[in-house]
């Protein structure tokens, strides 16, 4: 019986793989830094138009651009200069922290004076609560808006993360102006339940994948919401416009990309970020490495591993030079 219950789980899982299909793709943006330790506005704008252009939206103040580790003032400084960026009436989405007292509505009302849509970060404060105290703090942030996300995230990320009991999130889908949620929990099994309950209670409801170690659960019914898509974000437009045509190609792409996570997001997974700027300096689109100061590193041996995953997504105008220029003299210090 216990087989057949697993067979059973399995075929419905493989039941949901829908393609063509065209998913809504949305890019946590890495925030830049010089190696003084100050935001590289200039290579952010660079980095936000073509992550744009690659036909990603995008979104900043999440966790891939240290949006728990910056200042009010700085995260607003973000919201600025992504709205002078995209000029008047382009679409962007906002990490929203909540308060000390675990209020998220200040910070709901600074990303809505930026004409943008707010990512629901969650807050320590909301540890423990009940279901229903838990829907209604919710509630209370999406008082006014047309449209804000939701965001449950694994703990294994940062520590104010964590993932939602069943009851939590069936009462989060009788929010209307929720339009979707960011399910970052690593967990197939679980992300499938979350599509499962989204299809039984509201179907438009959208479940962005935040799941960098299966990026292809966009087959199964997800949209996204990744920090992989921020080390190479025209790869991933690549990858979603063949998904859209039914095209072959989807899966040696989609494997690439993979294969970018698996080793960009492994243990300790917050320093993943780092991974994303020494990618990013490895292939040329970034002058430097350098993160914010405060945020966890990876050794440099990792631009070894890098460098074979931008061999094979064919970042690399010329591999020879690359490897000389930025993995050689990192490696050999």
């Amino acid at each position: 019986m216990l087989s057949f219950t697993i067979v059973s789980a399995l075929a419905a899982a493989f039941a949901r793989i829908a393609a063509p299909r065209r998913v809504h793709g949305i890019s946590a943006l890495l925030l830049p830094f010089t190696a003084a330790g100050a935001v590289d506005w200039d290579a952010f704008e660079r980095h936000l138009l073509a992550t744009r252009a690659s036909g990603l939206d995008v979104a900043v103040n999440m966790d891939t651009g240290f949006g728990d580790m910056l200042t009010e003032a700085e995260r607003d400084a973000v919201l600025s200069a992504t709205r002078r960026a995209l000029g008047a009436g382009v679409r962007f989405f906002a990490g929203a922290f909540a308060d000390d007292a675990g209020d998220h509505r200040p910070a709901v009302a600074a990303i809505a004076r930026h004409e943008a849509i707010p990512v629901l970060v969650q807050h320590r404060a909301m540890h423990g609560l009940a279901p229903r105290d838990k829907a209604d703090g919710y509630r209370r942030a999406c008082e006014g808006l047309e449209r804000a996300v939701a965001f449950e995230l694994s703990p294994v990320f940062a520590a104010h993360g964590e993932i939602w009991d069943d009851e939590t999130f069936a009462r989060l889908l009788e929010i209307p102006s929720l339009i979707g949620a960011k399910h970052s929990s690593l967990d197939r099994a679980r992300e499938l339940d979350r599509l499962a309950a989204r299809d039984r209670a509201r179907p438009d409801f959208r479940i962005y994948t935040g799941n960098d170690l299966a990026i292809d659960m966009v087959l199964y019914g997800s949209d996204y919401l990744l920090g992989l898509s921020t080390f190479a974000p025209g790869a991933f437009g690549e990858r979603d416009r063949a998904l859209a045509v039914g095209d072959l190609s989807f899966l040696a792409r989609n494997d690439a990309l993979q294969h970018l996570g698996n080793v960009g997001f492994r243990a300790p997974v917050p320093a993943y970020k780092h991974s994303a700027a020494q990618y990013l300096h490895l292939t040329g689109v970034l002058a430097s490495d350098a993160i914010h100061p405060r945020a966890p590193r990876r050794p440099a041996s990792d631009r070894v591993l890098l460098f074979d995953c931008a061999l094979r997504l064919g970042a690399l105008d010329d591999p020879e030079r690359a490897f000389a220029e930025r993995v050689l003299p990192f490696v050999d210090r």
